[in-house]
């Protein structure tokens, strides 16, 4: 569904992303993880068409989308959910979702999509009419999933959805993570947990200083000496 080929970025002078190579396939959920720094969100940015790559190309669903606007790339399936969950605190749950259905094909089916989501997320029904400013941090991070799901995602990218959760409810986003991959909706996950996220993921990627340096099954990796070392304090 999703094959990134040989990218290069900057940031003005500075070289962020090299060669970097990765696809995710139908029903997958395939991590990239790596320490903070090593270059995981600028590729997601870059992929979301905040970022343009000086080099090598992005094909989604057979289509080149590299040079394409974020909002014609979300118009396509390709759907982010960001680091740090970027709701709008003063709008309520409901209007939130309401938001993230926007496009004409999500509004069609934006009644399924949020029985879909209330049955994922019970709390978020009996918040709907909370402002979401109020949400606790791991209910914030429910909103923020549930917002890139009404928007009929045909792949869903995940940036760092355990960030700053506590141990408890990461376990309970990950659950869900599993369940939204049973739907058949295939997931990139970019995640700093690396115990979490080669442990729910078919394959992975280890990216370091802006490089892919390793890939393979989310098994295979999890048990490789270096990433037990590197990542894990093993």
């Amino acid at each position: 569904m999703l094959r990134i080929h040989k990218i290069d970025a900057h940031y003005g002078d500075i070289q962020v992303l090299r060669e970097v190579c990765l696809e995710v396939k139908e029903k997958e959920v395939v991590s990239m993880v790596g320490a903070n720094g090593a270059g995981k969100t600028t590729m997601i940015n870059l992929l979301s068409g905040f970022l343009r790559p000086s080099s090598g190309e992005v094909l989604f669903l057979e289509e080149r989308i590299d040079h394409l606007s974020p909002h014609r790339i979300v118009e396509r399936g390709l759907v982010q959910i960001p680091e740090g969950r970027q709701i709008f605190p003063s709008l309520t749950v409901l209007e939130n979702l309401e938001l993230g259905g926007y496009l004409p094909q999500a509004r069609r089916h934006s009644s399924r999509n949020l029985e879909m989501i209330y049955g994922l997320f019970p709390i978020l029904k009996d918040r709907k009419t909370q402002q979401a400013g109020s949400l606790s941090g791991g209910e914030q991070q429910m909103l923020a999933m549930s917002r890139g799901l009404m928007a009929c995602p045909k792949l869903l990218m995940l940036d760092e959805p355990s960030l700053g959760l506590a141990p408890l409810i990461v376990k309970g986003i990950f659950n869900t993570i599993r369940e939204i991959k049973d739907q058949g909706v295939p997931i990139l996950l970019v995640e700093q947990n690396v115990f979490y996220a080669l442990t729910s993921s078919h394959r992975g990627y280890v990216m370091e200083s802006g490089r892919i340096v390793m890939e393979g099954s989310g098994e295979s990796l999890f048990k490789n000496e270096h990433v037990k070392t590197a990542y894990l304090g093993v």
